[in-house]
């Protein structure tokens, strides 16, 4: 799976999670930038994002996780390594 692939990917999981259509990801977005990302909203999103890419993250990496292109970092990894 290619980055493009893996950021159109996480775009769709997060207009549905968050009800919007107008999200479009970059490597910089952060909970900052979406209204409504809370604590509670990122835990649902990282269950999500695991179950679809079939990747379970280890809490320190999820704990490290400042913005968009971390995770997209982490997915890469973990499906690089599967």
């Amino acid at each position: 799976m290619t980055e493009a692939e893996v950021y159109h990917t996480l775009n769709e999981i997060f207009r549905a999670q968050f009800l919007l259509e107008d999200i479009d990801l970059t490597p910089t977005t952060s909970a900052v930038d979406i209204e409504g990302w809370d604590s509670l909203r990122h835990i649902e999103l990282i269950l999500m994002i695991e179950s679809h890419f079939g990747i379970q993250f280890h809490s320190r990496e999820v704990d490290s996780m400042s913005n968009i292109g971390d995770l997209v970092e982490y997915i890469g990894a973990h499906l690089h390594a599967n």
